[in-house]
């Protein structure tokens, strides 16, 4: 996989490049603007983008116009975002954007070396990342009709799950239930929530995340 890593803090780009480097990711090229992120994908076609949400000139949302740009002109290429806070709904501009090869995260993921280099790899195979402190904070919101109330606790548990992009064989092994229960639970959920019974992943997370977004 080659990915390209874009971050004007220094240190953090070199030691996530080093990161990658160590589990047999190859960076092609590393960018410390957003123009220079732009200039260097298009370039070097990596598989992923990895971008921080916040670069100059203006700090505030280059890196997701970045992705934004990228999703037209090399939509083929994954991006990654990465933001040091929770903020939702750069999160959802990013996500209705494009229904694959899409990642929201958390810095503080990084630390979490296996869950970072998972949902790289993830991004780079045309999947979905959503980190789930993102994927709770919608979840906590308070609503004046609340269709979620309707759900039980096992299914809200795995409706956190299915937002950040995991699949149906994945939840049972992490929840230890076998693959035909977690169906079960995903149909159940799905039609309280009256969301298409879709099974295709990324459709499922982008439908599962633009409802709690509502």
């Amino acid at each position: 996989m080659r990915v390209l890593v874009a971050d004007d803090e220094v240190l953090l780009r070199e030691g996530l490049c080093r990161l990658l480097e160590d589990v047999g990711i190859e960076v092609v090229a590393r960018a410390g603007s957003a123009e220079e992120a732009l200039r260097k994908a298009g370039a070097h076609r990596p598989d992923v983008a990895i971008l921080d949400i916040r670069m100059p000139p203006t700090h505030t949302d280059e890196g997701l116009r970045v992705a934004e740009s990228l999703g037209e002109l090399h939509p083929e290429i994954g991006v990654l975002v990465l933001s040091q806070y929770v903020e939702s709904h750069y999160a959802m501009r990013l996500l209705n954007r494009r229904t694959k090869g899409i990642g929201y995260l958390l810095k503080q993921t990084v630390a979490e070396v296996d869950t970072f280099v998972s949902a790289v790899r993830r991004v780079g195979a045309a999947g979905a990342a959503v980190d789930p402190r993102v994927v709770a904070a919608a979840l906590n919101r308070k609503r004046a009709h609340d269709p979620l109330a309707e759900l039980t606790e096992r299914e809200r548990h795995i409706l956190a799950l299915m937002a950040e992009g995991r699949s149906n064989a994945g939840i049972a092994k992490l929840l230890f239930l076998s693959p035909k229960t977690v169906e079960a639970h995903v149909r159940s959920i799905l039609m309280k929530l009256e969301l298409p019974l879709d099974q295709e992943e990324n459709r499922r997370v982008l439908a599962v995340l633009r409802y709690l977004d509502a």
